[in-house]
């Protein structure tokens, strides 16, 4: 069943959708009619089940037909990733969401290449939010992942109290197997640093054990940056599912 993404909350019984790529994607592409039957999600989680009542050029009426309310994860996992270079951040997005990755934070560390001006910082989390918001679609996932601003290495440390598990792979120095990491824990939230090509700097990694952080190791091989993103994600999905 297809799926669409409600900004804000859902609540009534209908609801009216007038994002001009949403209409254009249930009209042109997918061929929706009167009639027919679709899912909606939220930001929050929540989702139902809808009938199309009317369906045109300047908007969507759907019935709500069955609602779903939110159900929280048992273990909101995020992933801050390096920003690698040309347009490969906008893959990792997609990847992550279609994993059912809660939080996505595009990462600057000192080895990270691509910097960017506030300008562009807004212009690429308006591009990332749209990719994951399309992601979620396609992948039929209730939720929507929260794409996080551009933020510093140092900030996302000092605000990091709030996760119960913290993981930093990284290729040099004493770490970790991921799995024995997580041996026994039953962590609410995780977090995860995926560094650039170049890896953390071992002032990062120092830094990051201060704040909490566990180094591990992905094994033999030196991942690329999305490779890296989207091999824990699987691995923590899979081996916290139950």
């Amino acid at each position: 069943m297809h799926h669409f993404y409600i900004a804000g909350k859902i609540h009534g019984d209908t609801i009216t959708i007038t994002a001009a790529e949403q209409l254009h994607h249930m009209r042109n592409v997918l061929r929706l009619r009167t009639g027919d039957e679709v899912a909606a999600f939220d930001s929050e989680g929540n989702s139902c089940l809808c009938r199309i009542l009317e369906l045109d050029g300047q908007r969507a009426l759907l019935a709500v037909a069955d609602w779903r309310p939110a159900t929280p994860p048992k273990a909101r996992l995020t992933i801050a990733c390096a920003i690698p270079k040309k347009s490969r951040m906008d893959d990792i997005i997609d990847s992550l969401t279609q994993l059912g990755v809660d939080g996505i934070i595009p990462l600057m560390t000192e080895r990270v290449i691509v910097r960017l001006d506030d300008a562009k910082k807004e212009a690429r989390l308006r591009r990332w939010r749209k990719i994951a918001e399309s992601a979620a679609r396609q992948s039929q996932r209730a939720t929507l992942p929260l794409v996080h601003p551009v933020t510093p290495l140092t900030d996302l440390l000092a605000a990091s109290g709030d996760y119960s598990l913290k993981l930093i792979p990284t290729l040099d120095g004493e770490r970790r197997p991921l799995r024995d990491a997580l041996a026994g824990a039953k962590p609410e939230g995780i977090l995860v640093l995926i560094g650039p090509e170049g890896d953390f700097t071992p002032e990062e990694v120092a830094l990051a054990k201060q704040a909490g952080f566990i180094p591990v190791s992905l094994g033999a091989s030196v991942l690329r940056v999305g490779t890296a993103a989207v091999a824990v994600a699987s691995y923590l999905r899979l081996a916290l599912q139950d």
